[in-house]
This record gives structure tokens, C-alpha cells and sequence, in this order.
């Protein structure tokens, strides 16, 4: 077999030798005879994916999180995000048959009824809001006591986007903002999201938390010091850093 990049995930471990993506014929990464999917391509090479068992236990694995500012990031959500989606698309939501790898594409077929499942991804938003010279930044439940960040949250069945961005805000702070623009996306996969980053206004309010999300928001002035921010390498640093310069566009009082 030819050489290949190997992702080897373990739920949301992925595992990784001397800090790099094993790279090699599949007999000198130890992965003879195995299943794997190819899922695309990195520096001309192909990239295989193969799901971990057994045989593995020695290997040294990562968690996904932690590899965010890694070039080939993208690629490693992409790899974890199929392996959830094999490892929860085992029979057909229709017949109740086995699924099996389509021929032709990234799908899982029935060969009982003929239905196709292709990958989920689950849209959310992420935004980042400014207040002339500040930002709001919220402290969440799963963070309490510690990274400050921006408010997300998961797209609603027939909902538009931009209504989605004031929703969450809304929901989650008491406040109604003004011009949602567009900033970048960031896929996520815990298990299948992908994060559509804005920036936008403060329009009016105060702050109320949604306590069942937020242990804290506030906001902070772009020149004084910050809390704990997300780490390098996540949309949600990117629109703070972002907005942070806006702000300091902004004439002081």
C-alpha cells in the first residue's frame, strides 16, 4: 500500500506520533490489514481514517481539543466527526437493516429499503457584541470560575441565521443588538457542530443571565485587563480579538 496519513481516532481522541499525524505504509504505522476511509487529502498525500480498538491501547492519543491550533485542525474534526457518525449510524432509521460505507461518496446506505444517511452537522452561532470601547464577555456554566468567551448557541429547526444570533443573545443576556455581520466559521465536532461566527452592536438592555447557561456577563473596557480568555486557535478568540480592535477604534468619553 502506498503512503498515507493515518488519523486514528478514539472518540475524541486522536492519536498522534511525536506530535504529528502518523504518516507512512500502513505496515510501518502497524495498521496492516485494517478498515479505514479515506477522507480527502493533505500535502499531496491521501488520508485514511480508522477507528480505534484493541490494538491501539499503546498508542499515544490527544484529545481533539487540545490539537485547535494545529494547521491540519480542520482535518482532525473532519476524521472525529465521521468516526461519531459511524459509531452512531449502525441500522436504518427506516427498516431497522445493517448500514454499510456507500461506494461512491462519504454515506452510509441500506441495501434493505435503499435510504441514504449522509454525515450530520449541526449549525450554531457564536457572537461576539460591542459596546463602543467594550465587549461582553460571559463566564459559562461549563467554565464557571474560570475562561470568559462570547454566547453560542445551536441553530432551531426553520430558523434563519441572523434571527438565531439574536435569539441566543437575547436568551442568554437580556440584550437586543444591532448590525449582525459575518465573521468566519469553525468546525466543531462535539460530536457534529460547525460554529458560524458574527460580530455585532449592542442595541439596548441590560444585562439579565440566563442561569441555567451563564454564571456571569459583563463588560469589559478594551484597555483594561481581561479575564481568562478561549486559547489560540478558536473562532471564539479570533471575533474577541477582533472586536477588541473595533473597540479601540472607538473615541474614549
Amino acid at each position: 500500500m502506498k503512503q498515507a496519513y493515518w488519523i486514528i481516532t478514539k472518540d475524541f481522541d486522536v492519536a498522534l506520533v511525536n506530535g504529528e499525524i502518523p504518516f507512512g505504509c500502513a505496515d510501518e504505522v502497524q495498521l496492516s490489514g485494517r478498515n479505514f476511509l479515506t477522507i480527502g487529502e493533505l500535502n499531496g498525500f491521501p488520508v485514511h481514517l480508522v477507528q480505534a480498538d484493541a490494538r491501539d491501547e499503546m498508542r499515544n492519543f490527544a484529545f481533539l481539543r487540545t490539537l485547535i491550533a494545529k494547521p491540519e485542525a480542520n482535518l482532525l474534526h473532519r476524521a472525529v466527526s465521521l468516526s461519531q457518525f459511524l459509531q452512531s449510524h449502525r441500522f436504518c432509521g427506516r427498516c431497522a437493516a445493517p448500514l454499510h460505507l456507500a461506494e461512491s461518496e462519504i454515506a452510509l446506505a441500506c441495501e434493505a429499503c435503499g435510504h441514504r444517511i449522509y454525515p450530520t452537522i449541526s449549525p450554531s452561532i457564536i457572537v461576539a457584541v460591542r459596546k463602543g470601547r467594550q465587549i461582553l464577555l460571559a463566564n459559562h456554566q461549563r467554565h464557571k470560575g474560570g475562561i470568559y468567551t462570547t454566547l453560542a448557541g445551536f441553530v432551531e429547526a426553520g430558523e434563519p441565521i441572523e434571527q438565531t444570533v439574536q435569539r441566543e443573545v437575547w436568551e442568554e443576556s437580556g440584550l437586543k443588538i444591532r448590525n449582525v455581520r459575518y465573521f468566519g466559521s469553525q468546525p466543531w465536532s462535539f460530536p457534529h457542530s460547525l460554529m458560524l461566527g458574527f460580530l455585532a452592536d449592542y442595541d439596548s438592555g441590560e444585562i439579565k443571565l440566563q442561569e441555567s447557561e451563564l454564571c456571569d456577563a459583563r463588560w469589559f473596557d478594551c484597555d483594561e485587563p481581561l479575564p481568562e480568555l478561549p486559547p489560540k486557535g478558536t473562532i471564539a478568540l479570533a471575533l474577541i480579538e477582533a472586536t477588541l480592535a473595533l473597540c479601540r477604534t472607538e473615541s474614549p468619553l
